[in-house]
């Protein structure tokens, strides 16, 4: 069961129905009755392609059993009430209900930043955090648009906290690798996900530069990348380096032109200006580095101007590209710290 069914819980739906894999996407409105209607469309660089999928908007429209495992992949946002949709959700066995959802079922949580694990942990015993690479966008209902084919994202699984893994656990995880990496999403399994988490988190810290401006602002980017490593440093949270992601992504996703879409940003914080969803989720991402500078006595300026210039877009509902990056540079303050 796939909670979520945006750009990136879309993608792996469309992608495991394809593939014969029983999956259900859970989805509301309009997005949840042209799913239900004429399946998923994914627009790629190969075609487009269309999956028959299995939908649901509400709890009680899915029967869970044993044997499921749910995968959320809201925006962080969002995250809450989805887990609480859930937790008590009956878990059905072979001789009758075992018990909720929250004792029995694995919940994995392919969202960007890391404030999910901690979340679901609230709520579930057996959370799996995962690291997601899959370039896809999601702008109208029933439909993906995803920018690589056919192996359309790769994900880093394990489970959360690294010190609870256990011999079902590597079980689970080694069923789903060969099953969604056949998929077309190329799963690695590592010892401890947090390491690549805080890798993704780093890169994720320019969404908010890309959607405000429209292009690159490599040098806002590099900024507050470079600002989010020392405060990572000075915590003493162990990254992933960018080298080191970088050569991992060479099995992974290899992005290309979709025919009949535009090539700007593709990330979350686009997204949702694009379709002014009314919140963003730049508050765990570079709110994520603020939160970190402050627990721990320093200040991270540059994180904390281009999440409240997010904040404001949203606020005005404002659309992408609001600034030139000349103007964002001097709003966040990168030229008098260059």
């Amino acid at each position: 069961m796939i909670v979520g069914a945006g750009a990136i819980g879309g993608t792996v739906g469309g992608v495991l129905a394809r593939a014969g894999t029983p999956t259900v996407l859970v989805a509301r409105g309009r997005h949840a009755e042209v799913l239900a209607t004429e399946g998923i469309t994914m627009r790629t660089p190969d075609g487009t392609f269309r999956a028959a999928v299995t939908t649901a908007s509400r709890p009680e429209d899915v029967r869970l059993t044993d044997r499921d495992v749910l995968v959320f992949a809201t925006k962080t946002q969002q995250l809450d009430a989805a887990l609480q949709d859930r937790v008590d959700q009956r878990v059905h066995g072979p001789d009758g209900v075992l018990g909720s959802a929250g004792e029995h079922l694995p919940a994995m949580t392919a969202l960007n930043g890391v404030a999910a694990e901690e979340k679901a942990l609230r709520y579930f015993r057996r959370v799996f955090g995962i690291c997601v690479w899959l370039p896809a966008v999601h702008l109208e209902p029933g439909e993906v648009v995803v920018r690589a084919w056919p192996v359309v994202g790769q994900f880093h699984i394990a489970r959360w906290p690294a010190a609870l893994r256990t011999r079902d656990d590597a079980e689970l995880l080694a069923g789903l690798a060969e099953s969604w990496t056949a998929a077309g999403v190329r799963v690695r399994t590592p010892d401890d996900v947090a390491p690549w988490k805080y890798n993704k988190l780093l890169s994720n810290l320019g969404n908010a530069v890309g959607a405000l401006t429209g292009d690159a602002a490599g040098a806002v980017v590099e900024a507050v990348r470079r600002e989010g490593e020392n405060v990572l440093r000075h915590a003493g949270i162990e990254f992933i380096s960018f080298e080191v992601s970088t050569a991992a992504r060479a099995d992974g996703p290899t992005i290309r032109p979709v025919p009949g879409t535009a090539a700007g940003p593709s990330n979350s914080t686009w997204q949702s200006l694009t379709r002014q969803t009314g919140n963003v989720e730049t508050d765990f991402l570079n709110g994520e580095i603020v939160r970190l500078a402050h627990r721990h006595g320093i200040a991270a300026p540059l994180n904390a101007a281009l999440a409240r210039a997010a904040r404001a877009a949203v606020h005005s509902a404002h659309g992408p590209g609001r600034y030139s990056a000349k103007q964002l540079a001097h709003l966040v303050g990168v030229e008098a710290t260059a």
